[in-house]
């Protein structure tokens, strides 16, 4: 729903929003208690607290599932968006065309 009341029917949103905490911006859009189900994104990750695994030595939260359904992050400068964009395209093709994935 959008701040006017207006409801559009969706399949994603993409929510760019520059600089800033990702993690903050998920309590800051939708609440505090999803932000701390996904945790802190960035810093490495796998058996850290929240992130899923197995992706040792992996960035935290970023491009790959979280704890939270359906939500992903993908952030970086260019040079890291442009690059890890098709393997978070390839993930999000598997899980809906029913592809078998790790997690």
């Amino acid at each position: 729903m959008l701040f006017d009341g207006t409801e559009l029917a969706t399949d994603f949103v993409v929510y760019a929003t520059g600089y800033g905490s990702m993690n903050g911006w998920v309590a800051d859009l939708v609440d505090q208690e999803t932000a701390d189900k996904v945790g802190k994104c960035w810093g490495l990750g796998s058996e850290t607290t929240k992130d899923l695994g197995p992706w040792e030595s992996e960035q935290r939260n970023m491009w790959k599932p979280t704890q939270q359904e359906n939500l992903w992050f993908l952030g970086g400068n260019f040079h890291q968006s442009r690059h890890y964009l098709l393997y978070l395209a390839l993930q999000l093709r598997d899980r809906y065309e029913g592809i078998e994935t790790l997690v």
